[in-house]
């Protein structure tokens, strides 16, 4: 366990959104000096050769003198995607099969992203 992990304390409000293999939590904490802070947590399942699975965390902590700035840079960013491709969901290209040699060079777009660093965090 982490040492900032384990200083954490309960959660004083929380909620839990599924999104397919991934699950994000999102949590209300209290700082040693009483304030109060969010942390959102995406948790996502893989499964392992044998058929058994683990999952692999990443953890974002937002304080309040954080949260007009990161509110306004979410919606923008929503907005922009929305303005720009609209609500539906192109949902080949979030197939773990799908290659850029049936589909063109937009899949390359799709497969770069993937390649992201996954750092483990212990379990909620």
């Amino acid at each position: 366990m982490s040492q900032q992990y384990t200083m954490e304390k309960e959660e004083i409000y929380s909620k839990v959104m599924r999104a397919g293999r991934r699950t994000y939590f999102f949590d209300v904490r209290e700082t040693k000096a009483g304030d109060y802070y969010l942390t959102i947590t995406e948790s996502k399942k893989f499964t392992n050769d044998d058929g058994s699975f683990h999952y692999k965390k990443h953890k974002i902590y937002l304080y309040k003198e954080d949260f007009a700035d990161f509110k306004d840079n979410l919606e923008e960013m929503i907005n922009y995607i929305l303005d720009e491709k609209g609500e539906e969901v192109i949902s080949e290209r979030h197939q773990k099969d799908y290659k850029k040699e049936d589909h063109g060079e937009d899949a390359i777009e799709a497969t770069e992203t993937s390649n992201f660093t996954d750092v483990d965090f212990d379990d909620i």
